[in-house]
């Protein structure tokens, strides 16, 4: 009889991934150090146990072990006859290198253990006093009240501006003689 080990499908930086306690995983940037213990809160599935869309309360725990960056990727171009044009781009993705720990199916919520977030998203706490700034009541208020109060005004005046000056009529040309 084999012996059963348990699995869960997580989501991370756009891309699932099914691990297993033990596995070791690089995934995209995730702001925490090495040595930090994070979890995975979006899960896909658990097990037999599968989400709609996510399973509610599990989670996958894992240990960080190093930021690392991922093999160079050459971008080349070129424009052939015509065109001598070349271009060479080079990229290396940041990602983060984690050892799996351990599979919760319930419970997840509780554990205590710092939620993984990616490095390029901004922490919650920032974003929502962003969001206050701009929903703040301006001290340019009544002056915007005032100029909407000479609007009709000012309307009326383009509108007058824009009306093409009333034409004259044509002279007529005399008629050529006839000989």
């Amino acid at each position: 009889m084999k012996e059963y080990h348990m699995f869960a499908v997580m989501k991370t930086g756009g891309k699932q991934y099914k691990v297993q306690s033990g596995d070791v995983l690089r995934v995209e940037k995730i702001a925490a150090d090495a040595g930090e213990k994070i979890q995975f809160n979006e899960i896909l599935m658990v097990g037999a146990t599968v989400g709609a869309p996510l399973v509610a309360g599990a989670a996958v725990q894992a240990e960080v072990i190093d930021q690392i960056k991922g093999e160079k990727v050459i971008h080349y171009v070129k424009r052939r006859r015509k065109h001598s044009s070349q271009r060479t781009k080079g990229h290396r993705q940041q990602l983060t290198l984690l050892r799996v720990t351990d599979i919760l199916e319930k419970g997840a919520d509780k554990s205590g253990v710092k939620a993984a977030i990616g490095a390029g998203s901004a922490p919650v706490a920032k974003v929502s006093e962003k969001l206050e700034a701009k929903a703040a009541p301006k001290k340019a208020a009544p002056k915007k009240a005032e100029a909407k109060a000479d609007a009709p005004k000012a309307e009326a005046e383009k509108a007058a501006a824009k009306k093409p000056a009333a034409k004259k009529p044509a002279a007529k040309k005399p008629a050529a003689k006839k000989e």
